[in-house]
């Protein structure tokens, strides 16, 4: 919908990776305005800003909390971003469990520059049913109806966002659940001298591996425990994520640490 072939779009990795696929895949230009190192992974304002302006860019993709470190923009930095000549797109996939900080959403009604994107899939555990959806400015909502494809969401998938919505107690229950065993998953992985969790506000931890990642990552998949392994980006190397489970999933992973030789 917005972009003309060789439009810029502003991106900031390491995050979600789709962005730049799409920019691409509509014959954009894309402009990587790389995060700063952990633990903060905090997005450069001043550069973000310098890089806009000068390529005029369409569109700044922002991630809070971002995938795959879980950290969240500061609202000062948005506000000032805002002010940008730029359409600023927020994706919020994973802002349910966030606990210092609430959606944006609202802000679209006051910012004629913001769309937030929101989902199912993390939260409600629909990913495979592609329930997506967003809050745009309503000068934009006549050319997003233009481009929709009449039969994006299926049958199935409408059904099981209704039954998701009928049951925020159930959601909340899980949230809080799952907030709780993060910090339990934090606390246990930090006892381990070859491993270096990140602080998360998402459903996952990010975790750099003092050693070979990938041989940690194959180890886990021979004891039946799937973790996403990084080779890069540079922040990355090195790096493995672990997705927030049961405590049942957080007690395997320990134990199968415990007998790792690094």
């Amino acid at each position: 919908m917005v972009l003309e072939p060789d439009d810029v779009v502003v991106n900031t990795p390491p995050t979600f990776g789709m962005y730049s696929f799409d920019c691409l895949v509509n014959g954009g230009k894309l402009v990587d305005v790389p995060r700063t190192d952990g633990p903060g992974f905090d997005i450069d304002v001043a550069a973000i800003k310098t890089a806009v302006l000068a390529h005029r860019a369409k569109v700044l993709f922002l991630t809070s909390p971002n995938n795959p470190d879980g950290t969240v923009i500061k609202p000062a930095d948005l506000a000032e971003l805002l002010e940008l000549p730029v359409l600023v797109v927020l994706d919020e996939a994973y802002i349910e469990f966030c606990e210092i900080q609430e959606s944006r959403m609202q802000d679209v009604l006051k910012r004629e520059n913001l769309i937030v994107l929101r989902t199912f899939s993390k939260r409600a555990a629909l990913a495979g049913l592609r329930v997506g959806y967003c809050a745009a400015p309503l000068w934009l909502m006549d050319y997003l109806w233009r481009v929709k494809q009449p039969y994006n969401v299926s049958v199935v998938a409408e059904l099981a966002a209704c039954a998701a919505l009928d049951n925020p107690k159930y959601l909340q229950d899980v949230k809080d659940m799952l907030i709780q065993e993060r910090q339990r998953l934090l606390s246990k992985l930090e006892e381990f001298d070859f491993l270096n969790p990140y602080p998360s506000h998402s459903n996952f931890l990010l975790v750099k591996v003092d050693g070979d990642a990938e041989k940690l990552k194959n180890y886990l998949a021979l004891k039946g425990i799937m973790v996403r392994y990084y080779s890069g980006p540079p922040q990355l190397a090195s790096c493995i994520r672990v997705s927030v489970g049961k405590p049942e999933h957080t007690d395997a992973l320990v134990l199968a640490l415990s007998a790792y030789s690094a």
